[in-house]
C-alpha cells in the first residue's frame, strides 16, 4: 500500500506501474488527476470518501486524499545495478526504520547516487510509511536485495567499486576516505552499527566529523551529509 501525493503520483508516473494496483482517490484529487494527466499509464480512480481511506490505512497515516493499493516493486540484480562501475551507491546494513529508509532513498536521489543496497532480510517493505518518507523516491531510484552484504561486497569489489563504512569511532574523516573511484557507502543502524563482517569487506572505515561535540546523528542525516561529501568528491576528477 501507497499514500499521499508526492509517494503515490510517482507510482501512477512509473511505467513499471502499468497495469498494475488499485488507485483509490477523493473526488477532489480525482479531479486533479484528470485535469493534469497525473495518470498516464492508465490507472482509472476509484472515488472515495476521505473517511473510507481512513478505515483502509493504518492509523494516523497522512493520505492527503491519495491511496494506490499495489506490491511494492521488485529490485533489480546487482550487476544491473552496478555494472558499469561509476557514481555512488548506498548500502544499508540492518537499518529497518521505516522512516530512515524512506529518507535515505530521498537524499540518495537528491544527489544522484546510483541506487541502494538493502539485504533480503532485516529490511522494509517498499511501501507504507517508507514510500511516504521518500515522497516518489523509491519509484525512480533503482535497488537491488541481496542475500548476504559481504559477498555482495567482494562482488563489487570485482566490478571495480570502493567501499567505505561510517563509524564514529575511527580517526579517518569521511572527507579525507572519499575520491573520486566509484563508491559504495554502507550504513550501518543507529544501535549496532555496521556489522564487523560487513566492515571488513571495506576498503576503508571513515567518520563524519562533529566539532560540536555532541557525536549522535539520525541515520538518515548522516546518509545524507556522506552523500553530499560523496558527490563533491566524485566532481573533484
Amino acid at each position: 500500500m501507497i499514500w499521499g501525493r508526492h509517494a503515490v503520483l510517482a507510482a501512477l508516473a512509473n511505467p513499471a506501474r502499468k497495469g498494475m494496483g488499485r488507485l483509490m482517490v477523493t473526488p477532489e484529487r480525482a479531479a486533479e488527476i484528470e485535469a493534469g494527466g497525473l495518470a498516464p499509464n492508465g490507472h482509472k480512480p476509484e472515488i472515495l470518501e476521505p473517511r473510507a481511506l481512513d478505515k483502509i490505512l493504518p492509523t494516523g497515516a497522512v493520505h492527503q486524499g491519495f491511496v494506490f493499493k499495489v506490491a511494492p516493486l521488485e529490485g533489480v540484480s546487482l550487476e544491473d545495478l552496478a555494472e558499469p562501475a561509476g557514481g555512488v551507491i548506498v548500502m544499508l546494513d540492518q537499518i529497518t526504520d521505516p522512516q530512515n529508509v524512506g529518507a535515505i532513498f530521498r537524499s540518495a536521489l537528491a544527489f544522484g547516487a546510483r541506487g541502494i543496497i538493502v539485504q533480503d532480510r532485516h529490511s522494509p517493505a517498499l511501501a507504507g510509511p517508507l514510500a511516504k518518507a521518500a515522497v516518489g523516491a523509491t519509484e525512480r531510484l533503482l535497488h537491488a536485495r541481496v542475500t548476504n552484504l559481504s559477498r555482495a561486497l567482494e562482488k563489487l569489489a570485482d566490478m571495480g567499486w570502493s567501499a567505505v563504512a561510517l563509524d564514529g569511532s575511527t580517526d579517518l574523516t569521511l572527507e579525507a576516505a572519499l575520491d573520486d573511484r566509484p563508491t559504495v557507502l554502507v550504513m550501518g543502524s543507529e544501535g549496532d552499527g555496521v556489522r564487523r563482517l560487513v566492515t571488513e569487506h571495506c576498503d576503508v572505515v571513515a567518520r563524519i566529523p562533529m566539532p560540536g561535540g555532541f557525536e549522535s546523528l539520525n541515520v538518515s542525516n548522516a546518509a545524507a551529509i556522506a552523500l553530499y561529501e560523496a558527490a563533491r568528491a566524485q566532481r573533484r576528477s
